[in-house]
């Protein structure tokens, strides 16, 4: 059984100040099943991304609720609430009755555990990870910003339009929940009207698993465990019956094969560039401009990270050059001086908040990385504002598809720009973090938290100060650092913000706000 963090964070806002008991967010968080604010009876109407509409994918009419073959179903389920043991209730207790949640913490794990750069070889060479030998050494994938801000964009995505499918079918053939049906079983969760059948939670359960399966191969059997666990929970808890599963996970199967061939044909393959390419795109970068970043780490790493994820499709910007940043100031002029000259004063004078606030947000190796730092805290909201499973799934939609937009955007301009960082332009200089390796401009930081923390504002309008707060101390955190000039964090968060809008407008239209 996985075991729920406490959540040992005091967020203290003022002005852009953030204080917490760690240097990072906890993936996991303390919360139960709780009553949904609304139901949200015309979810199936909704616009789902994948599909054109809930009908795409069809399911059978379940068995009437007086048919033999369902009563039999009820006194099975009947017969596993009733008689759950210790393991059993804590599974129905961990997976609560909005098992999104759940799912999107265990995305956060993995890309935690996965997010750890190649090491050199011993002769000075790098081997990158493949899918096609996903053992390695090194083993895939590398869970760096991009990929994990992909591979949450998938993932909910998936569980979105799944979502939906399950709602038009809840309310096309409203067959009661069970407890409504047979008063006698046992329901675990807080009661309410929403029909069985599909289950939504087999929705949830198996597109998670198999678009995570996909995201990281190494992990099969544990998200195969995971799973399995989740979908007997539905039962032990009193919520399903074999037959709402069945079409839950129909329904699941239709839209993961939908996600995955996106996903195959989204030119992600091909972000990771052979060394000629790579030089081939410094070399027009410097032709343009006259300058280009240089990897400062020993040995040299011959390619940076992804300098193709800018080719990567995009979920709702037509255009990635739509939102291409202009051009940075060059080095030795009076607007690189002044950011050069703030930059080496942090470096000698930063203060103790400011440090805390440059390792708060440095979402580095080892970590669930920025996109995956704005999904913990969605999850906070998700509950307080008491969300159903749907209106979750929407939320972390188009936030991680605006996340993944920011992302290719942004790196689009880095390597169309190539700009050198700091610790390569001003001499002798040090920074409080690791520098990473790809260019400068614009912050990846500073975009990824503009793009989430608009969407965020968006569905939260009550939240906007705090998110964007938020997104402002993240900017800044890499100023503190050292890792980005001034004009890096400005202009990546307006990045960000352009790249929001976008979502905004497609959310704006899919029926949800009627």
């Amino acid at each position: 059984m996985k075991k729920i963090a406490t959540l040992c964070l005091s967020l203290v806002l003022i002005g852009i100040s953030i204080t917490g008991c760690e240097n990072e967010l906890p993936t996991h968080f303390n919360f139960s099943s709780y009553e949904f604010t609304d139901l949200d009876e015309n979810g199936g109407s909704w616009q789902p991304i994948l599909f054109s509409s809930a009908t795409d994918i069809v399911i059978d009419a379940p068995a009437a609720v007086n048919s033999a073959e369902y009563l039999a179903e009820l006194a099975e389920l009947k017969a596993a609430a009733q008689n759950v043991t210790g393991g059993q209730a804590d599974a129905v207790e961990y997976w609560t009755n909005n098992p999104i949640l759940r799912w999107n913490e265990i995305a956060l794990d993995l890309a935690t555990k996965y997010n750890l750069i190649p090491p050199p070889n011993p002769d000075g060479t790098y081997t990158l990870p493949t899918p096609g030998n996903p053992q390695g050494p090194p083993p895939f994938p590398f869970a760096h910003p991009p990929y994990t801000s992909r591979m949450l964009a998938y993932l909910s995505v998936a569980q979105f339009d799944g979502l939906i499918a399950a709602w038009h079918y809840k309310y096309e053939y409203n067959r009661p929940a069970t407890y409504i049906t047979d008063a006698t079983i046992p329901y675990a969760y807080a009661k309410n009207a929403l029909p069985s059948y599909p289950s939504d939670g087999a929705v949830i359960a198996i597109v998670s698993r198999d678009i995570l399966k996909a995201m990281f191969p190494l992990e099969h059997e544990y998200l195969n465990g995971l799973a399995e666990e989740h979908i007997n929970s539905l039962k032990w808890s009193g919520t399903n019956t074999s037959s709402d599963i069945a079409a839950g996970t129909a329904i699941a199967t239709a839209v993961k094969t939908a996600a995955l061939a996106r996903a195959s044909t989204d030119k992600m393959s091909l972000a990771q560039t052979p060394k000629p390419a790579s030089d081939a795109i410094k070399q027009e970068a410097f032709n343009r401009f006259g300058w280009s970043w240089e990897n400062q780490e020993v040995p040299v790493r011959p390619v940076g990270l992804t300098p193709a994820f800018g080719n990567v499709t995009m979920w709702n910007v037509p255009n990635v050059e739509d939102v291409r940043v202009g051009v940075p100031p060059a080095p030795g002029t009076q607007e690189f001086e002044t950011d050069a000259k703030e930059l080496r004063g942090f470096e000698k004078n930063a203060t103790q908040n400011q440090r805390k606030i440059a390792n708060w947000w440095s979402d580095g190796l080892g970590t669930y990385t920025p996109p995956g730092h704005w999904n913990r805290r969605t999850k906070e909201y998700i509950v307080k504002y008491e969300m159903n499973p749907l209106r979750a799934a929407r939320t972390f939609a188009y936030l991680n598809m605006a996340v993944m937009d920011a992302g290719v955007a942004c790196w689009d301009s880095k390597y169309y720009y190539h700009y050198p960082r700091p610790i390569q332009t001003i001499n002798g200089f040090k920074t409080i973090l690791g520098t990473p390796n790809f260019p400068s401009y614009p912050s990846g930081h500073s975009t990824f938290s503009g793009a989430a923390a608009e969407v965020l504002a968006y569905i939260f309008p009550n939240e906007t100060n705090n998110v964007r707060a938020w997104a402002r101390e993240a900017a800044e955190s890499r100023i503190y650092g050292g890792i980005h000039y001034r004009f890096d964090s400005e202009v990546g968060i307006t990045q960000g913000q352009q790249v929001a809008a976008y979502a905004i407008a497609r959310a704006q239209g899919d029926g949800a706000d009627d």
